[in-house]
């Protein structure tokens, strides 16, 4: 009878606390994916497999009930949990990564995914870059150390993961990795002159691997297809983009499109493009509009909130997101060079579910209505 009682008291001091607005957009997220994963994207994809019609969103449905209870757990935890918690996952994910060019499934030519005898596949960057953001917020204001010391300290923290996707290779979470480090140092305070020169020194580098090493020739066709679609290369990207078009501002209707039955990865990586040919160019523009207004929910709390780790890993949350779903958006509307980057919540993929559940349990809880 006791522990009814506590569990019923966690429960309801939770339901109390919890930013009710952002856990709405949460789940309003993750129902958008299930419904577009049956509308538009599933059965066409499962067909190719000759498998149950309703094979991927039966995997979807499952993968989201899983990641709604890994939110539902991180949301729970106490704050100075929750960061313990995360520094350990943060390891023991990282050293899942260090396995991955050793032991990793290759498919397509790229080596990301482990397969070990107690899991699916699935890929440990998506698992490393919430607890990677923790890292770098607590570094950042770790207090014994100089500002300037805390650079240096999160540029070694960086450089063995960024280094690591290279050789999967893995250009676009390589990005988004050094976009977070570079964002979190930017509002840490760091002199811009410095902050301007660690940029160019990323750019300088990922344009030497691009055009030099003959790993990366695939980015190298990329870039001169979006550049020049004359040049034979008649990409994926392009598809996408001529599938918007093709659907107009109010789309197709439910199951007309085709895009899903042109390209392999419709339902991960151009799920936009396969979302807009059915159900309008106007579809994009309220995914965009609400990734926007969740952010700015976000923003407010960040500044309401004393905390400067909490505030960093917010920050360093949010505007991880928002590069996510930004860059998807670019690459499917052909203002950007492909990636392969899922767009978050909405995306099909086991490793992005969790990981997008990981980083909504750490935002509830740091938003949440503290009771002293």
């Amino acid at each position: 009878m006791i522990n009814k009682l506590n569990i019923y008291d966690n429960y309801y001091s939770w339901w109390k606390t919890i930013d009710k607005t952002i856990l709405i957009f949460v789940i309003s997220f993750f129902l958008a994916g299930l419904f577009f994963s049956l509308a538009s994207t599933s059965l066409i994809a499962s067909d190719r497999l000759n498998t149950n019609s309703y094979y991927f969103f039966i995997k979807h449905f499952i993968y989201i009930l899983l990641g709604l209870l890994i939110m539902f757990t991180f949301s729970l935890f106490k704050e100075t949990f929750l960061i313990k918690i995360s520094t350990i996952l943060f390891i023991l994910t990282f050293i899942l990564l260090f396995l991955v060019p050793f032991i990793g499934s290759e498919v397509k030519g790229s080596r990301r995914w482990l397969e070990l005898p107690f899991s699916p596949r699935f890929q440990p960057i998506e698992l490393i870059k919430p607890f990677y953001v923790v890292i770098l917020a607590l570094l950042l204001n770790y207090q014994k150390y100089n500002l300037y010391f805390k650079y240096v300290l999160t540029l070694l923290l960086i450089i063995p993961i960024v280094l690591l996707l290279i050789s999967q290779p893995d250009i676009g979470q390589s990005m988004l990795i050094v976009f977070t480090w570079l964002t979190l140092i930017f509002v840490s305070g760091i002199n811009l002159f410095i902050f301007f020169g660690l940029f160019s020194f990323f750019i300088s580098i990922l344009t030497y691997l691009i055009f030099f090493f003959e790993r990366f020739n695939y980015i190298k066709i990329r870039i001169s297809s979006f550049f020049d679609s004359s040049s034979g290369n008649y990409s994926q990207a392009e598809k996408a983009s001529e599938a918007i078009i093709d659907g107009g501002f109010f789309g197709k209707g439910i199951g007309e499109g085709t895009l899903n039955s042109k390209i392999p990865e419709a339902h991960t990586d151009f799920i936009i493009s396969v979302i807009s040919e059915e159900f309008g160019i106007i579809i994009i523009l309220l995914i965009m509009l609400s990734f926007i207004s969740f952010a700015y929910i976000i923003f407010k709390k960040i500044r309401d909130t004393n905390d400067n780790v909490f505030k960093m890993i917010l920050i360093g949350l949010i505007s991880l997101l928002l590069m996510q779903a930004f860059v998807h958006v670019g690459v499917n509307l052909r203002v950007l060079p492909t990636t392969g980057m899922t767009l978050p919540y909405l995306s099909y993929g086991g490793s992005s579910i969790i990981s997008i559940s990981i980083i909504s349990g750490i935002i509830l809880n740091l938003t949440k209505r503290r009771v002293y």
